[in-house]
């Protein structure tokens, strides 16, 4: 039977080897992921704030502070628009978009 300690041991080594390959496999620590995670909620919030931009269209990722806008809008402005506001945003070192407008008929 394993004693306790030498149990606890072993959990605290296979939980520091599952978060340095969970690290490595994203590619950021845990808190540039609680950061980002922060940053696309306050961007989603200010997109749903705006009357001008359909919120609901804009998916919203974020990487190392680097927010990515995919999705459809209606017109060139409301994809300037979902930009300005993402730039504005706290947190966002840098604003890419995929934005495609597709006029509605």
């Amino acid at each position: 039977m394993q004693k306790p300690r030498n149990r606890t041991w072993s959990m605290l080594v296979a939980l520091a080897l599952v978060s340095t390959m969970l690290t490595i496999a994203c590619g950021k620590t845990i808190g540039e992921t609680i950061d980002d995670a922060t940053v696309t909620t306050r961007v989603k919030t200010a997109l749903i704030n705006e009357p001008n931009v359909a919120a609901g269209s804009i998916d919203v990722d974020t990487f190392k502070g680097v927010v990515t806008l995919s999705g459809r809008v209606k017109s060139n402005e409301e994809a300037t628009r979902a930009v300005e506001l993402a730039r504005r945003t706290t947190g966002v070192k840098d604003v890419k978009s995929t934005l495609q407008v597709i006029p509605s008929s």
